[in-house]
C-alpha cells in the first residue's frame, strides 16, 4: 500500500466516531512508519487541546480498510 493511498481515508476510533485525516506521516532513521499526523475534525477536537493536529502511534492502527483506517485510542 502507499502513502498516497492511505491519505484519503478516514481516520475513525472503535466507537465509530471520526477523528479525522491524515496530513503527515512519522518515519525512524530505517524508515519503518511510526505514527500517524491526523488533523482531526471539529467535531472530536478535545476541549484541552487548542492544537487541532493529533499523533496516532503506528501500534495503535487496529484495522486498515477499503474506506477507513480503525485505531485504538
Amino acid at each position: 500500500m502507499r502513502l498516497s493511498e492511505l491519505q484519503y481515508k478516514d481516520i475513525v476510533n472503535l466507537e465509530g466516531k471520526k477523528i479525522g485525516n491524515i496530513i503527515d506521516v512519522k518515519i525512524d532513521r530505517t524508515g519503518k512508519l511510526i505514527s500517524l499526523v491526523v488533523e482531526e475534525s471539529k467535531k472530536f477536537i478535545r476541549l484541552k487541546s487548542s492544537d487541532s493536529e493529533r499523533e496516532i502511534p503506528w501500534d495503535r492502527i487496529e484495522r486498515i480498510g477499503e474506506d477507513v483506517i480503525l485505531v485504538k485510542l
